[in-house]
């Protein structure tokens, strides 16, 4: 039979090793919005003020304070204080690095969406160009007002011309119609060119 593999090896990966101690993940969000929140309180005038406060507290205390209650002395230079104002500053760091990153991803994003934003804005700036230039292509076959007008005018010149030459017409046949006709029955007389002859002479 196959030998069986050690799953703790060192060629085992790691997902599947079980760990000693649990793997601790916290929520990013969470705990990033409360960094951040506590980074954004340290850069105020009022952690400043406050700070200075407990300082100017804890160096009075151990400096004026009957020595039973002094918990920090100035003979050693007030290694408390030292050492943990240098705490703060080692953690401040780390929160400050952190609140720093979770800005730079912020800006990233809002950067890609502003990107985006302007292509957006780009295509349909073309687009809108691109249906500018077909309207002007499409006016030029368009009759204009003046065109239209002009047009218009000369159709009505015509139309009187026509006008007036068809009433000339009309009453130059009224005349002749009213020498030929006969008063009483209004019909044209037909008479042949020999008895106009006969009735002229």
């Amino acid at each position: 039979m196959a030998e069986q593999r050690k799953t703790n090896g060192l060629d085992t990966p790691l997902a599947a090793r079980q760990r000693f101690w649990p793997r601790f993940s916290p929520n990013p969000d969470l705990f990033g919005s409360a960094t951040e929140k506590f980074a954004r309180f340290m850069g105020t005038p009022q952690f400043l003020l406050y700070m200075t406060v407990f300082c100017a507290f804890w160096l009075i205390w151990n400096s004026v304070a009957p020595q039973g209650w002094r918990f920090d002395d100035a003979t050693i230079g007030f290694t408390a204080l030292t050492l943990m104002l240098s705490l703060q500053a080692s953690y401040a760091a780390p929160l400050l690095l952190l609140a720093q990153n979770r800005q730079d991803d912020r800006d990233r994003v809002s950067l890609s969406e502003d990107r985006a934003r302007a292509e957006r804005n780009l295509y349909d700036t073309e687009y809108l160009t691109r249906e500018l230039a077909s309207l002007r292509l499409a006016l030029r076959d368009v009759a204009t007002r003046d065109y239209v007008r002009s047009e218009l005018r000369n159709v009505l010149e015509e139309l009187l011309e026509t006008a007036d030459g068809e009433e000339l017409n009309l009453r130059a046949k009224k005349k002749n119609s009213g020498k030929n006709s006969s008063p009483q029955t209004g019909i044209i007389e037909t008479v042949a060119p020999q008895q106009r002859k006969n009735t002229s002479k």
